[in-house]
Parts: structure tokens; sequence; C-alpha cells
């Protein structure tokens, strides 16, 4: 065999090496938790949305990979296939048109981005259906830099009550969460959040929920889900909203309905009847059209 061949064989020998660690390392990482997942900072069951998003988000990942992977693979392979050979003279021969390869790269992306598109509507269309009433309507008011919250009477909540958040402070020191405002849901009820800002764009958006809205002055806003897993979620404005937008922390805690029933008894016993209505506002060019 001539040293040519044999460093052809050689080449081929460690590239199909190299491709199958590649492989084996990528299904491994595959098998971990936060693959699983996608990284995404919830687990699944939060809400009755949060597997939906997570499905969809791990598998247009997927989707995206493999496109990924066989895109850089044809590439490696026209250079290596294509490459210029030594001793050899002019310019290779020339091709102006190849219609079954442009009928093929013409085809296949847009069947691509029309399934993305199909599934992604399909998710989304669920997610914001609010076709039935829900269960809880909460009205939630973003300001600089805190959030009301006004449980509106319904199914679920006999009267108006309402609870008014302060600013947090960061100090360096590490967060009192106790002192957060703090939005109450009774875990199995179907939730209707209006975002309502009193000032400038904020952001309404619990990581753990996989949900985020932004509170627009003079439009509301909604999200509509099901929390289904009790304990207490972080929260946070995610709108660059002034000065202090790094203090606009709230928690959401998702509790039984007779521990629910029990904190709005608290807020009626504490006085805080009826809503913080859009009359708190401050957006002074929404009061000049009014």
């Amino acid at each position: 065999m001539s040293s040519q061949n044999r460093t052809g064989s050689r080449r081929i020998k460690i590239t199909s090496i190299t491709g199958l660690a590649l492989a084996g390392a990528l299904v491994l990482t595959g098998c971990s938790p936060e693959v699983e997942k996608g990284w995404l900072p919830t687990e699944r069951g939060t809400t009755n949305h949060t597997d939906r998003i997570m499905d969809l988000w791990v598998n247009s990942w997927i989707a995206a990979l493999a496109v990924g992977i066989i895109t850089w693979g044809l590439l490696v392979w026209c250079i290596i296939a294509y490459r210029r050979r030594k001793g050899t003279t002019g310019f290779p021969r020339q091709l102006s048109y190849n219609l079954p390869l442009e009928v093929f790269y013409l085809t296949i992306p847009l069947f691509m981005v029309l399934v993305f598109f199909y599934f992604t509507d399909q998710d989304q269309r669920a997610i914001d259906d609010r076709s039935q009433p829900a269960d809880v309507v909460v009205d939630v008011r973003g300001k600089q830099w805190a959030w009301d919250f006004n449980y509106k009477q319904g199914q679920v909540i006999p009267e108006d009550l309402y609870e008014a958040g302060v600013q947090a402070h960061l100090t360096g020191n590490e967060v009192d969460k106790e002192k957060l405002p703090t939005l109450y849901l009774p875990v199995g009820k179907s939730v209707d959040l209006e975002l309502n800002s009193r000032d400038v764009i904020h952001s309404f958006w619990v990581p753990a929920f996989l949900q985020k809205r932004d509170m627009i002055p003079g439009k509301t806003n909604y999200i509509r889900f099901t929390p289904t897993k009790e304990g207490t979620y972080d929260g946070k404005c995610a709108e660059l909203c002034g000065e202090y937008h790094s203090e606009m922390l709230f928690r959401v805690k998702v509790v039984s309905e007779p521990e629910f029933q029990a904190h709005m008894d608290k807020l009626r016993q504490d006085g805080n009847t009826g809503l913080l209505g859009e009359k708190y506002d401050r957006n002074p060019n929404l009061n000049e059209t009014k």
C-alpha cells in the first residue's frame, strides 16, 4: 500500500472515531435532567402549561440541532470532497443551474418553517385560551418599584380585596423575602392575571411558571394558567423601568384553598376591602386624555 493510501486511510479512521465520540457525548448529555428540561428554571407540573412550554422548547432545540448537524456535515463534506487536489490546474467545472437542488433547498426550509409555526401556534393558542371564565381573577398593578394585587370577587373570592406591596431594598445582604409583595393563589384553580401598569412599562415574570408578559400603561394584558404544585416562587419585573428596577421583586405563594381563604380573611380583617384601581395610576399622559 502506498504512503498516500495509508495517509488517506488514517484520516478516514480519525474522522470516524471523532464523529462517534461526538455522537456518544451528545447522547450521554441527553440523559441528564438539565438537558431533559432544556436548562429551564423549573420542574414539570408547576402549572398546567409548564409541560407544554417545556416540550415545545426542548423539541425545537432538538430540531434545530438536527438541522445544524446536517448542515455542518454537508459543508464539511463539500469542503473535503471538492477540495483542490495537488497538481490540479485551472478552475473547476462551473455549474450555473441545478433545478432539483434548487427545488430541494427551497421546499425543505419552507416545510420546516411551516412545521415550526404550526406547533408554536398550536401551543400559543392553548396557553392563551380564555374562552372559559377563571376561578380566580387578580388585577396585578406594577408600579415603580413594587406591586399591588387586587383580588376580584368571583367563584372563589367572596368580595373585592387588595394587598399593596412596597419596594424591596437591596443592601448587599440577603433579601428578606418575607417582606416582599406576595401574590397568593389556590392550587388547582384556574387563574386570570390582569396585568396593568401604573406608570411606565413593566413586565410580570415568574421564571418557574415559564410565562412572562409586558405591562403597558393604558393597556391590560392577561396571563391564564392553573397552578398545580404548592410552593413559593420568586418573581420580578423583567423590563428596565427606572433606577430601582432591580428592586422590583415579588413572590407567588401557591397554597391549598383553605390557606388561601385564610389569607383572604386576614386581608378582610385588616380592612383591605375594595380595589386599588386605576385612580391610583400616575401616568400624566393617560390622565390628560381622560
